[in-house]
């Protein structure tokens, strides 16, 4: 026996209770069946969304990229788009990397 741990001795402990199996399947369903709701199903969603936006896009938008960078798309093909930045200033990204579409004008009134 140590000095400062006293010895821990083992007790009968009381049966669980019946029916607890059930009551846990039924809770991970629910668990997952919420997670599908609040985080897998909105995903898609926008997944979705994003990839109807890209499939559209057209020569002359005006249009955002992920990394914020504003332009006029001046050429596109099935990956990647060309957009113009600035008076002879073409930058080429890929069509999946486009966040927003802008409305018409915006660039004008931009500056």
């Amino acid at each position: 026996m140590s000095l400062f741990i006293a010895s821990a001795h083992a007790q009968a402990g009381a049966a669980p209770a019946p029916g607890g199996e059930i009551f846990q399947i039924v809770f991970l369903v629910g668990i997952f069946a919420l997670f599908y709701f609040i985080a897998i199903r909105p995903q898609r969603k926008r997944q979705k969304e994003h990839a109807q936006m890209v499939a559209a896009l057209a020569k002359g938008d005006e249009v955002v990229t992920t990394s914020g960078i504003l332009g006029r798309i001046s050429a596109l093909d099935d990956n990647y788009i060309v957009l113009t930045v600035a008076e002879k200033v073409d930058m080429k990204f890929q069509r999946v990397h486009v966040h927003a579409v802008l409305p018409k004008g915006t660039l004008k009134s931009i500056g």
